[in-house]
C-alpha cells in the first residue's frame, strides 16, 4: 500500500477527470507500454500493469468515489486485479481492457497468446459470494458450495469434436492458433501477432461437432466445490481458487473461481479490525459494589472480575480473545464496555424508590458532596451504615 503511486498520478490526471478523459490517458500510456512494443522489457511491463490497475477503479464509479474518499485503502479489499494477493497477469488486462487495443491492430495477449497453441479459447473467471459468521472467521472453515456455470463437455471430453477423426490442424494458421499482420497506424507501420480469424486461435478445425456441446467443447452445468476459507478473512476481502471458474472452449483453460467475504452480522459482538467489541451491562449495584460476571467470547464464556466503583463506559481489554490476522500468528483482543443498566420507572417498586431517595441525599451522590471528602465518612462506611452494616 505504501508504495503504491496515486492512480491520478500514474495516468498523469488531475482528480477532477471525466470518464472520457480516463480512458483517453489509459489507452496512451497501454499503447506506449504495450508488450508488442516493448518486449522482454520488464520495466515497461510494470508500467503497462501499473496503468492498466489505475484504469480499473478510476473507469469504475462505485471504486473512483471509494478511492477519492479514502485512497487505496478504500479500494485494496474491493477486488479488481490486485485482490488481497497484490499483483494480476496479463491475461487479466486483455481479458477485460483488450478491445482499448484492437483499433490499433494490437493482439489480444500482446505476443502471450491466450488461445494458440493451448488447443481452445480459455474460460472466463467466475465471481461468488461467501457469507462467514465471526465463529467461522475465528476458526477458518471448509464450505462446500454448489456453482452453476460452464463445465467441460463429458461426451467428447472437451474437444467440441464427435471423435478424434473430425479434427484436423486449421490450414491458415498451420495450426499455430495465430497470424502475423501488418498494419498501418497513426504511429506508423505495425506487425502484430494475431489468434487466427479461420479457427479462432485454437488451430484446429472441426469437421464433425459433438452433438452434446454443439463444438464448444464445454456445457452448462453444476459442480459441488469445497472452499477453504483461513481464519481471519474480513468483509470484501476476495480470494481465488485457479482453473475452478468457467471451463474453457475446445479444451482452453478454465478460468478461476473468485470468492468475495461477506461477513454476517453478530447479535453480540461488532468487529473493529483484528479486535471485536461487547457491550456489558451492568445494573447500578454490581457497577458500585463490584461483582464477577461470565463474558461471552467467539469459543465459550469466561469469567472477569468488575472492581468496586466501575464506571460507564469503562473498557476492560481481554487479550487474544478477538480474531486472528490472515497467515500469522497476531490475534486481536475482546474489548468489553460498560453500561449501565437502568430500570424503567415502572419496574421500581416503592420501597426501591425510598431507598434510592435515600441514598441521592448523600454526599456521595451530589456533586456539592465531592469538595468536602476529608470531612465527612468514607463511602462505603455509609453505605454500610445505610444497609444496617
Amino acid at each position: 500500500m505504501a508504495n503504491k503511486r496515486d492512480y491520478y498520478e500514474v495516468l498523469g490526471l488531475a482528480k477532477t477527470a471525466q470518464a472520457d478523459e480516463i480512458k483517453s490517458a489509459y489507452r496512451k500510456l497501454a499503447m506506449k507500454y504495450h508488450p508488442d512494443r516493448n518486449p522482454n522489457d520488464k520495466a515497461a511491463e510494470d508500467k503497462f500493469k501499473e496503468a492498466a490497475e489505475a484504469y480499473e477503479v478510476l473507469s469504475n464509479g462505485d471504486k473512483k468515489a471509494a478511492y477519492d474518499r479514502y485512497g487505496h485503502a478504500g479500494v485494496n479489499q474491493q477486488g479488481g486485479f490486485g485482490g488481497q494477493g497484490g499483483g494480476f497477469s496479463m491475461d487479466d488486462i486483455f481479458s477485460q481492457f483488450g478491445d482499448i487495443f484492437s483499433q490499433f491492430g494490437f493482439g489480444g495477449q500482446g505476443g502471450q497468446q491466450q488461445r494458440g497453441g493451448q488447443g481452445g479459447q480459455q474460460g472466463t473467471n467466475l465471481r461468488i459470494k461467501v457469507e462467514m459468521t465471526l465463529e467461522e472467521i475465528e476458526k477458518g472453515a471448509t464450505k462446500t458450495i454448489k456453482v452453476k456455470k460452464h463445465v467441460t463437455c463429458q461426451s467428447c471430453g472437451g474437444s467440441g469434436a464427435k471423435d478424434k477423426n473430425s479434427i484436423t490442424d486449421c490450414g491458415t494458421c498451420k495450426g499455430s492458433g495465430y497470424v502475423r499482420r501488418v498494419q498501418n497506424t497513426f504511429m506508423g507501420q505495425m506487425q502484430t501477432t494475431v489468434a487466427c480469424p479461420t479457427c479462432n486461435g485454437t488451430g484446429k478445425i472441426i469437421k464433425n461437432a459433438c452433438t452434446s456441446c454443439k463444438g464448444e467443447g464445454r456445457v452448462y452445468g453444476e459442480e459441488t466445490i469445497n472452499l477453504e476459507i483461513p481464519a481471519g478473512v474480513s468483509e470484501g476481502m476476495q480470494l481465488s481458487m485457479t482453473g475452478r471458474g468457467n471451463a474453457g472452449m475446445n479444451g482452453g483453460r478454465p478460468g478461476d473461481l473468485l470468492i468475495n467475504i461477506v461477513e454476517k452480522p453478530h447479535e453480540l459482538f461488532k468487529r473493529d479490525g483484528n479486535n471485536i467489541w461487547y457491550e456489558l451491562s451492568l445494573n447500578f449495584a454490581d457497577a458500585i459494589l463490584g461483582t464477577t460476571v461470565e463474558i461471552p467470547t467467539l469459543s465459550g464464556k469466561i469469567k472477569q472480575t468488575i472492581p468496586p466503583c466501575t464506571p460507564a463506559g469503562k473498557v476492560f481489554r481481554i487479550r487474544g480473545k478477538g480474531l486472528p490476522a490472515v497467515q500469522s500468528y497476531d490475534h486481536g483482543d475482546l474489548l468489553v464496555q460498560v453500561n449501565i443498566w437502568v430500570p424503567k420507572e415502572s419496574e421500581l417498586s416503592p420501597e426501591e424508590r425510598k431507598m434510592i431517595e435515600k441514598m441521592r441525599g448523600s454526599a456521595n451522590f451530589t456533586s456539592e458532596g465531592k469538595a468536602d471528602k476529608k470531612e465527612r465518612k468514607g463511602f462505603f462506611d455509609k453505605m454500610k451504615d445505610f444497609f444496617g452494616g
